[in-house]
């Protein structure tokens, strides 16, 4: 499970090592913990399957990281064959079930999810059938649908629903071992939504989503429609809608008709961003004025879960310079800072200085007057939204105060999924007068016990996830494509 920014440095073997990689005995005893490192598609389908009826679960390879450039192909290379190895010493199987991200690309492999999926089917045959969740965000390619029987997409960002998601591929599983026969319609749309604008709970995205879902009866089994991962800079770029129903010409009518729909509401899809210079007197006067409501302010263009660094310190130099008070931003990405805060250790006062080492892009060195205010192992359970319930390690992990801003810093790099981010430091957030997260949308699910949606900013500034398509250096996605190409002509083949 990986989400491939084309802009973002290499996917790592050990990045991978840091979040999930199991096989085997390992991943089964994962899968049985009350709080797993496991995506909850895989413990959202084992689940279903055991509420259903007897069956024996042999667990093959999970490797998943939450967003990060192309996979190193020699890793990914490695990954491919353990997939096999088990496959194997597994002798017949009746059916597989895979968790996919489904906007993975390689350095070498344009298209590593379909290359799982073909080694499987190269292993097992085309008999047995073959489910597979897929992220709200995937780049889906035709392979992809072929090889694979049905393909099911959450259909909540933030991407709540993935047990769901992952128990319909056991309901489905079950229901192809009883005789169903399946047919996939595919329909690749050539339109990039900016990320900002893919919000399922209100919004354009939202209800392409129910219409499609207002299409399912008793032949139409799933209707899954994928946005697309914007900054995947693949041939693969662009919205899918994916079509399962028992009667194929059904199928084909359907995706059809649901693509139709999605394009004409492209013009809905737009970005609506905040000028950092606004947003820095914003948080200002919240720090002046308790009487305010506080607002949180999202980071979208440094989003850790599309392959942002989560380092740029844009944000938190303007709203330094500034004097803003009553701050929290994170989690900021600075193993080097983590690192020496805990060598100073709580209380210490030193010059904090920012991405020190850092090369990448956007990257920019940020230096302060800095105090060690708590530190942390980094490890913690998350308690709301898509952390809910799942184990999570920040790395060695700091709150490094500058000025009136308390910033998180962590070893290992992550979005703002869940407020225990910040609580695990002992930070109150009914407290805080401002919060930054980095994160361009799933802090929604985790942090909107404090923030109601009028109280959000998405602020504009420069990272590797920003949503302001024309400002990426696009190399490889398909031409012509909307909005790129903002007066061309499309209707479904």
């Amino acid at each position: 499970m990986l989400e491939s920014n084309g802009h973002a440095p290499v996917s790592t073997r050990e990045e991978f090592a840091a979040n999930v990689l199991l096989e085997g005995k390992d991943l089964l005893a994962d899968l049985a913990q009350s709080n797993p490192r496991s995506p909850t598609t895989l413990t959202g389908f084992a689940a279903e399957m055991n509420a259903t009826g007897d069956w024996e679960c042999v667990p093959l390879i999970m490797a998943a990281v939450g967003a990060s450039g192309p996979v190193d192909q020699t890793f990914f290379d490695w990954v491919v064959e353990r997939l096999r190895t088990h496959l194997k010493a597994a002798g017949p199987l009746d059916g597989i079930f895979l968790s996919q991200h489904g906007a993975a690309t390689a350095t070498g492999d344009i298209d590593p999810d379909a290359t799982i999926f073909r080694a499987v089917r190269e292993i097992v045959g085309p008999n047995v059938p073959v489910v597979a969740t897929l992220d709200l965000h995937a780049n889906v390619s035709a392979d992809m649908v072929k090889l694979a029987d049905i393909l099911v997409a959450y259909r909540c960002n933030p991407h709540t629903d993935m047990p769901d998601r992952g128990a319909d591929c056991a309901r489905h599983l079950r229901a192809m071992l009883g005789g169903m026969r399946p047919h996939a319609a595919f329909v690749k749309l050539p339109f990039i939504p900016p990320s900002t604008s893919q919000n399922t709970k209100s919004g354009p995205y939202a209800d392409v989503i129910a219409y499609g879902q207002s299409k399912l009866d008793n032949e139409v089994i799933d209707v899954s429609v994928s946005s697309g991962f914007s900054l995947g800079d693949t041939p693969k770029n662009g919205m899918s809608v994916i079509v399962t129903a028992t009667n194929g010409e059904r199928a084909k009518a359907v995706a059809r008709d649901v693509a139709t729909f999605a394009w004409s509401q492209r013009k809905r899809f737009t970005t609506n961003l905040t000028p950092l210079a606004e947003a820095t007197q914003m948080a200002l006067a919240c720090g002046q004025d308790p009487s305010r409501p506080a607002l949180l302010f999202a980071d979208v263009a440094d989003n850790p879960g599309g392959g942002g660094r989560g380092n740029t310190t844009y944000i938190l130099s303007a709203f330094h310079k500034a004097g803003v008070t009553g701050c929290a931003i994170g989690p900021v990405f600075d193993p080097e800072l983590a690192a020496e805060a805990h060598r100073l250790g709580i209380g210490a006062t030193f010059q904090a200085r920012f991405n020190r080492s850092e090369t990448t892009t956007f990257s920019e060195p940020f230096s302060a007057q800095g105090k060690v205010i708590a530190l942390s192992d980094g490890k913690f359970v998350g308690r709301r939204g898509m952390a809910a319930g799942r184990s999570m390690d920040m790395g060695p992990a700091a709150i490094v105060a500058v000025g009136g801003i308390q910033v998180v810093v962590t070893t290992i790099r992550h979005q703002a999924l869940d407020p225990m981010f910040f609580e695990t430091f002992g930070i109150e957030i009914p407290k805080l007068r401002s919060l930054v997260v980095k994160s361009r949308g799933h802090f929604r699910a985790g942090f909107d016990e404090f923030f109601p949606d009028d109280c959000i900013i998405e602020v504009d500034v420069p990272g590797l996830t920003t949503p302001v398509l024309q400002n990426v250096p696009w190399r490889q996605v398909p031409r012509p494509i909307y909005p790129l190409d903002p007066d061309m002509e499309w209707a479904p083949n």
